[in-house]
């Protein structure tokens, strides 16, 4: 059988770590994008070196040159069969004192990051009409209060998606959206870390008209990462995407996927901000 090429971005812990882990175990030849080369080599030894880390800082365009002219001289014509596109990062708070410089973060590595990988890997996937997936989270459809800057990151990512999936279907390139909510992964420390980080760098303003919204977005993070599931949930959903000879267009998993998109979906917008205040106490 021919050696099938995969390559996962943000894959040096949680989501992209499982996801490449998981694509090496189907037989795919898989980069694990990763941003230092200390990252590198504890991906290799933790992954018994079914995995290739390859140097990939989404926000830096000649990493992401040199990382493709990699993948073209080592995949040696055969192409790109799965590209993983799941770096990112999620800043939280109120958005009337987000810094400018933060929200243009979010977006620079959450959207124009996974936009510009993926249009660096596109001839490669039309050479092995491949598979693109991309991690977006139920904040694609549901923005919760205090995270603007991630829900307006991934609400881009769902309408790249929508976009390419009938853009590339001439290549017979399908692509595929996956949803996750609350997973157990690094995130929520590091997170947490950044987002307080901003938060003391914000005015006495801000934490006077916000204390209690500010207090209520810590305790539903804590809350939802408490309830977290494994990351299995997510890997499982990359897989069939990636393999299947139906993937879908869209998946949902994790804790809370399902009632969020109900809420989404079905309860009136008045209805469901009187909902979503009384559970924050906002």
């Amino acid at each position: 059988m021919a050696a099938k090429y995969a390559l996962v971005t943000g894959a040096s812990t949680g989501i992209g770590y499982g996801c490449a882990v998981a694509l090496a175990e189907q037989g795919y030849h898989t980069y694990a994008g990763v941003r230092s080369d200390a990252d590198g080599e504890r991906v290799r030894q933790e992954s018994g070196g079914r995995l290739h880390p390859i140097i990939l800082d989404v926000t830096k365009p000649e990493q992401i040159a040199a990382a493709v002219a990699r993948l073209t001289e080592e995949t040696g014509g055969a192409g790109l069969h799965a590209l993983v596109n799941n770096a990112g990062i999620a800043i939280a708070g109120p958005l009337e004192f987000i810094p400018a410089e933060d929200f243009a973060r979010q977006m620079n590595i959450n959207v124009n990051g996974l936009v510009a990988v993926t249009q660096a890997c596109l001839p490669l996937l039309r050479q092995a009409s491949g598979r693109l997936c991309l991690i977006s989270s139920t904040n694609g459809f549901f923005a919760a209060p205090f995270m603007a800057p991630y829900a307006a990151s991934k609400f881009a990512v769902e309408a790249v998606g929508d976009a390419l999936r009938i853009e590339l279907a001439p290549w017979n390139i399908g692509v595929s959206i996956v949803q996750p909510g609350a997973i157990q992964t690094p995130i929520w420390e590091k997170s947490k870390a950044d987002n307080e980080a901003m938060l003391a760098r914000m005015s006495k303003k801000a934490h006077t008209l916000y204390a209690g919204p500010i207090e209520a977005l810590r305790r539903e993070a804590a809350n939802a990462e408490r309830r977290a599931v494994p990351v299995k949930h997510v890997t499982d959903c990359v897989v069939h995407a990636i393999t299947s000879d139906a993937p879908k267009t869209r998946y949902r998993c994790g804790a809370g996927a399902g009632i969020q998109y109900f809420i989404a979906r079905w309860i009136p917008d008045k209805l469901r901000d009187r909902l979503i205040r009384k559970v924050m106490g906002v």
